[in-house]
């Protein structure tokens, strides 16, 4: 696939991600989040929303939107977890909204790559995609620092690579699938186990 039809397709994906998206735009109430984070996330997501668990997300600094779109999904099964399931069962709109203001507000704590760096497999894949299979730059929906576009894609800069692999496989066998426009099930598809572990160790080195 060409460059410039890798790049029609992102801005397709994109278009129809961002009206899904934007069904979530209310905002919460950063204190009252945070004391629900205290109680019922800090085991996992710590309460400053940098986990010390590898294998549970970073949720500090990300999107607020993105944050609740998940908690939401998780509730309403469109998103299965067994451990988030029963999280999120006395939540209500509210207060995941407000859960996501929260972790939104809290510092990143940085971290690096363990192999990943710069001229790495990881960095091409992750700024300049696979061309001859059709794998967008994951730059163009993430950013080029993994900030994220708000409302629309997730930060990942700093994510710790073991989740990011796992929810990469997920998408990949389709055990994940609240990804709007199936954007992630289509690009975790044509990434081998190889390009998924590189990328995902570049990304828990984005600043």
């Amino acid at each position: 696939m060409h460059l410039h039809k890798i790049a029609a397709l992102t801005l397709g994906l994109m278009c129809a991600i961002s009206v899904q998206a934007a069904e979530i735009v209310a905002k919460g109430d950063a204190a009252k989040g945070a004391a629900i984070a205290t109680t019922v996330c800090a085991a996992c997501h710590g309460v400053d929303g940098n986990s010390p668990i590898p294998m549970y997300p970073n949720l500090a600094g990300q999107i607020p939107e993105y944050i609740t779109k998940q908690l939401t999904n998780f509730k309403s099964g469109e998103r299965k977890n067994p451990i988030m399931a029963g999280m999120v069962a006395t939540l209500t709109a509210e207060d995941m909204l407000n859960i996501g203001a929260h972790f939104a507000t809290q510092t990143p704590k940085l971290d690096t790559a363990k192999t990943n760096g710069k001229g790495s497999i990881g960095e091409k894949v992750y700024r300049g995609g696979i061309p001859g299979v059709g794998v967008p730059a994951c730059a163009s929906c993430h950013g080029p620092n993994g900030a994220g576009i708000p409302t629309q894609f997730p930060r990942l800069a700093g994510q710790h690579a073991d989740y990011t692999l796992a929810q990469l496989k997920t998408f990949r066998s389709g055990e994940r699938a609240n990804d709007g426009a199936k954007m992630m099930r289509m690009v975790a598809a044509k990434l081998s186990d190889q390009d998924m572990a590189a990328v995902a160790d570049y990304i828990q080195g984005l600043r």
